[in-house]
């Protein structure tokens, strides 16, 4: 294998519990890029907050080749986050993120890894996208950030993606706009991606799969509430939006879902609620008014009733066991 003259520098700074699927799906289209093209046209350096090998969240560790405050000379710089993205706060590693930031490089943030472009500032006037469990966390922190639900954005020299097997597909794009269509192409073949994702497809199954109900109206208004946990809307406005009576919407709540228009909207609220106790540092009052709660006191009565927990024993147990405590939502379609 030759080396280009143009060889792309890649930078990649992995945090301690980062996702290896994520950094994965990342850095193999790029290896293959290389093999396929039969010579190097990326190079990669792996960077650590104190410059000891790596840990991913299964165990497993990358060796490194720098530190963060060490110079760094790349055309990009991927971030991969810890699991819980909100509680890292190391203000040399964002003065770091900010430094290459100005040589020109391109900065991208993979799965959590937005959250610290956003605290480095780097995000500011930028679309951007997050891994859909960090994201109610995410527009909590970050008003002022557009966040949309897709699979990656590209938003000039700022790059975020939602990560696990969506960070191929923004490998195989940047690969196509850097060497081209058919190198691209082959690339996309070598992992038996028949089927290429742009970057404006959503991050989780539609809502008719994830309810189980195929209604038009009430899936219409699942939406409508997912869209405003913080600000619960009048049961009457949620009718109109549906075009129904708000007796006929009520009926159609519990012929397709088995639950009252209230208890389905307390069941989506208290859904966000559990992806804000695990994902962020935020208080438990401060995750009640997230989620559209009247007081502390109110949020954790309703917690109780439907997990079996405080929200403080939420925050500690693991997410899948607190979902597995209630009943599935949809009875069909």
């Amino acid at each position: 294998m030759t080396t280009s003259p143009a060889v792309r520098t890649l930078g990649l700074l992995l945090i301690d519990d980062f996702a290896l699927m994520s950094y994965a799906s990342i850095i193999e289209p790029y290896r293959a890029a290389n093999v396929l093209a039969g010579e190097t046209l990326y190079r990669w350096i792996h960077v650590s907050v104190d410059g000891r090998a790596a840990r991913a969240s299964n165990g497993a560790s990358v060796a490194v080749d720098l530190a963060v405050g060490q110079p760094l000379a790349c055309d990009t710089l991927f971030v991969f986050a810890a699991s819980d993205p909100a509680s890292f706060r190391d203000g040399p590693t964002f003065a770091w993120l900010r430094e290459i930031a100005r040589t020109g490089a391109v900065v991208a943030g993979v799965s959590g890894g937005p959250f610290l472009l956003a605290r480095a500032g780097l995000l500011d006037g930028h679309r951007a996208t997050i891994h859909w469990e960090h994201r109610p966390a995410f527009i909590e922190s970050f008003h002022q950030i557009t966040v949309e639900p897709s699979l990656y954005v590209i938003d000039r020299r700022r790059v975020t993606c939602a990560g696990g097997t969506s960070g191929m597909d923004l490998a195989i794009e940047l690969i196509e706009r850097q060497q081209g269509h058919a190198l691209a192409t082959q690339v996309g073949d070598w992992f038996i991606r028949a089927q290429p994702r742009a970057a404006d497809q959503p991050q989780r199954a539609s809502l008719r799969e994830r309810y189980g109900v195929a209604n038009d109206r009430v899936l219409k208004v699942l939406a409508r509430m997912e869209a405003t946990v913080e600000e619960p809307e009048p049961r009457e406005v949620l009718a109109r939006l549906a075009g129904v009576s708000l007796r006929q919407l009520e009926r159609l709540f519990a012929d397709h879902l088995g639950e009252s228009l209230s208890d389905a909207f307390r069941r989506v609220r208290l859904d966000q609620a559990v992806q804000l106790l695990k994902t962020t540092g935020l208080s438990v009052t401060a995750v009640a008014i997230a989620c559209g709660f009247r007081s502390s006191s109110h949020f954790s009565r309703a917690f109780k009733a439907r997990f079996g927990l405080s929200p403080m024993q939420g925050r500690k147990q693991p997410y899948q066991d607190a979902v597995a405590r209630t009943p599935p939502v949809g009875l069909g379609t």
